[in-house]
């Protein structure tokens, strides 16, 4: 479409996020760190970033939310490392940080642990690595990508503090606790977001990180999401939107049942729709198509089947649905594991540029 033909990311996003149709589908990902680490064996060049070789769109931008515990190193091996978090807990981690991390202990056990954490959560100017973020945020502007405010909200950011078979029954036993983390949370965020944007720097969207579902569901029912987390989210995505900006949403598993309440309270684009998890791209569109952006769903085990048709027919059937009337991005539907090659993303990509063009 000729009258696309110079078309920008930023451009790009905004169209598809107002559910329009732009030139062609816009392109984002998140290969591991190993992931990376084998392509650059296989191919990918020295000094070139994937989200640079690949043409990525969205770039990201935060600050620090955490408590800011000491980090600490406490034993390595030539496999592992063992380490204290900002959080107040110990991780266990691959040298390569190639998987998730174990959580070996968590920082809060008792509610006065969370009174402690609590008091170490003052916005500042100094949770900012001003240098960096400017550097990278002009790098990022120069290139008209779609800037985003990253940041870990919700029942995310509470299992970072607290062990998930902890955290679940006080869900039910001191509702008021977890709800009192999440709001806790979202002073931060707002607060942390308005100290970047008083000396200048501005964003297109929020992109908030909150696992919310397993693989058959949500960790706890839509009315108690309503109940102890949904406010706190609500004031978050009010406050973004009223600064111009869309809401984008990285919860992982099947968050299906949890969507309707995220649309009540205006949640832009939702993202990574985990196949595995039963997040069907195709028919989510189908039902919420007018109303929700979707980036993802595309099956990272298609990338590295020994047939290369059976890849081509995932992008191709899904884009063919996803990207009418616009509301798609892509992105796979979690993040790129080590076990794709170099050569076999590369195909993948070849075929997201031709079954994206509209």
């Amino acid at each position: 479409m000729s009258e696309h033909s110079a078309m920008t990311p930023k451009e790009r996003i905004r169209l598809v996020l107002d559910h329009k149709e732009p030139d062609r589908v816009p392109v984002h990902d998140s290969p591991w760190g190993a992931t990376v680490t084998r392509w650059l064996r296989e191919g990918l060049p020295d000094g070139i970033s994937p989200s640079d070789y690949f043409g990525y769109e969205l770039r990201a931008f935060g600050t620090d939310t955490t408590p800011q515990y000491p980090v600490r190193v406490l034993e390595k091996s030539a496999e592992y490392i063992v380490e204290t978090t900002a959080y107040g807990g110990v991780r266990k981690n691959h040298r390569d940080y190639s998987t998730t991390p174990e959580l070996i202990d968590y920082g809060i056990k008792e509610r006065q642990d969370w009174e402690a954490a609590k008091r170490r959560l003052q916005p500042s100017f100094t949770r900012v690595d001003w240098v960096s973020l400017k550097e990278a945020y002009d790098r990022a502007n120069s290139e008209s990508l779609y800037l985003t405010f990253d940041a870990i909200t919700g029942y995310d950011l509470c299992q970072a503090y607290i062990r998930a078979d902890i955290l679940l029954p006080l869900l039910i036993t001191d509702p008021d606790w977890i709800r009192d983390m999440a709001e806790t949370q979202a002073d931060m965020v707002i607060e942390m977001a308005k100290i970047l944007m008083a000396q200048g720097y501005r964003f297109d969207a929020a992109f908030l990180f909150n696992d919310m579902g397993f693989r058959t569901g949500p960790f706890f029912s839509p009315r108690m999401y309503r109940s102890i987390f949904m406010p706190a989210d609500r004031r978050l995505f009010d406050y973004f939107h009223s600064q111009g900006m869309k809401v984008i949403l990285h919860s992982c598993g099947n968050v299906k049942l949890l969507i309707p309440d995220l649309l009540d309270i205006g949640l832009d684009c939702l993202q990574p729709l985990e196949v595995k998890a039963g997040m069907d791209l195709i028919a989510l569109k189908r039902e919420y198509g007018p109303d929700l952006v979707f980036m993802g769903g595309i099956d990272v085990r298609t990338m590295n089947d020994p047939d290369p048709n059976v890849a081509e027919r995932e992008i191709a059937t899904k884009f063919t649905a996803a990207k009418v009337g616009g509301g798609y991005i892509y992105h796979s539907d979690h993040s790129i594991p080590n076990n794709v090659s170099f050569a076999q993303y590369c195909r993948v990509m070849e075929l997201v540029r031709q079954y994206g063009q509209y």
